[in-house]
């Protein structure tokens, strides 16, 4: 079975940075962020193919986000640039069985237990 787990999330100001971290102990999926809200459905943040050589952001994040992988250390990364607070949410790590990306849940077959990002005005 395959086990996520994502560090890295904390409690900034307006403009600040942070970096996510991600392990995963499957191989040659792509790995995806999602994040939730209270009160909202959870999201697609990004999503990157085992290659690396094919990424995606939602709308709301890019020119912000970063996202990057290095399988040698299993470990995905979202790197998190002039966060706003609209960007306050639990945020998790997922990982599909197959190299290619998606933005539906139904497409990731293992979860983390999420990091929570707080994002203060």
């Amino acid at each position: 079975q395959v086990q996520v787990m994502e560090s890295g999330g904390g409690l900034v100001q307006a403009g600040e940075s942070l970096t996510l971290s991600c392990t995963a102990s499957g191989d040659n999926g792509a790995m995806g962020w999602f994040r939730q809200a209270p009160g909202k459905e959870r999201e697609a943040v990004s999503c990157i193919t085992w290659g690396g050589t094919i990424t995606y952001y939602t709308d709301s994040v890019k020119g912000r986000f970063t996202v990057s992988r290095n399988n040698s250390k299993n470990t995905l990364y979202l790197r998190m640039d002039s966060l706003k607070p609209e960007d306050t949410a639990m945020y998790y790590c997922a990982q599909r069985e197959y190299p290619g990306c998606s933005r539906a849940r139904s497409a990731y077959k293992a979860w983390g237990q999420g990091t929570q990002v707080t994002v203060s005005s």
